[in-house]
């Protein structure tokens, strides 16, 4: 005999309906590779996640895809995730850290079908290009506005990719063990090996990690994770965040210490999460101000 009460997966599209139902006017503050703060609220980012999500089954993504991301800790990078895995399909985000002919190989391992790129590695693609057999299309995470006019190969920008399209999506209904995301690891004992996250792992990863003896994330919080999402699937602050209604900063490549200082400072965040690295910088950069930013309640 099976219950009755809460009967549905464990999803990211509930995580992503969740904060538009519940949180629509918290925000998603980034640093973009174009320069400047991008600011946009969570329900303006389910409208975007939606209408990519209609824009990749239009470009015939199913159920089960692999769709590469080499990029930053963006809006759109977020956007990606949740429309990806709304869906069905997988999200690939991928460390440019790696030798170009591991990223290669990473590509073709989880046989991604097509590619989204941050501004930054535009050259590392354009070297790659000819080796991604699995690629059918490139898609660049800017705006026409911002599209490099000498590039390599054949590429779309992102905001024409989903301009035009429906901000609401019937999510489909999925086996929550169903893989929603590829991480590959760093290959230091070998080739790098992908790890499969699946929905449920991704939806009770965020639910504990912000439980109160953890790192005790609430809608009062703004969050900065300093890690990338292409590390470790982002720490789950991403999907935490939403989940929670907590405020989130994306720093995209900006990690140094003046400029974490100086987003904190300037948006309020109570928690930042990174690897020792950059909070080192960090904490050198409040050593030399005097004070920690006003706002920041505590580092994990």
């Amino acid at each position: 005999m099976l219950g009755l009460m809460q009967d549905q997966p464990l999803l990211i599209s509930g995580i992503l309906e969740h904060a538009r139902k519940w949180s629509p006017r918290q925000e998603v503050v980034s640093l973009t590779m174009e320069g400047g703060i991008h600011h946009q609220s969570f329900a303006q980012t389910a409208e975007r996640s939606s209408q990519l999500a209609h824009a990749l089954i239009r470009y015939g993504v199913k159920q089960g895809d692999r769709i590469g991301i080499i990029g930053l800790n963006t809006y759109r990078h977020l956007e990606l995730w949740y429309a990806i895995s709304g869906i069905g399909a997988i999200a690939h985000s991928i460390n440019p850290r790696l030798s170009p002919e591991q990223i290669a190989y990473v590509i073709e391992d989880a046989g991604d079908t097509l590619l989204f790129v941050d501004l930054p590695f535009l050259k590392l693609v354009e070297a790659l290009q000819g080796s991604l057999k699995t690629i059918s299309d490139f898609i660049v995470m800017t705006d026409d506005a911002h599209m490099p006019g000498d590039l390599g190969f054949k590429a779309t920008s992102y905001e024409a990719l989903i301009e035009g399209h429906p901000a609401r999506c019937d999510w489909p209904v999925l086996d929550e063990h169903t893989a929603n995301a590829i991480c590959h690891t760093s290959g230091t004992t070998g080739a790098p090996k992908g790890v499969r996250y699946s929905h449920r792992s991704n939806v009770l990863h965020a639910l504990a990690a912000s439980a109160r003896d953890v790192l005790g994330i609430g809608s009062t919080d703004t969050v900065l994770p300093m890690v990338p999402m292409f590390h470790a699937n982002g720490w789950g602050m991403p999907y935490a965040c939403l989940a929670y209604g907590a405020g989130l900063v994306l720093p995209g490549g900006r990690l140094d210490g003046v400029s974490l200082y100086d987003v904190m400072q300037n948006e309020g965040v109570t928690l930042a999460l990174g690897v020792p690295t950059i909070c080192r910088a960090l904490l050198e950069e409040i050593d030399k101000r005097g004070n920690p930013p006003s706002a920041l309640k505590r580092m994990a």
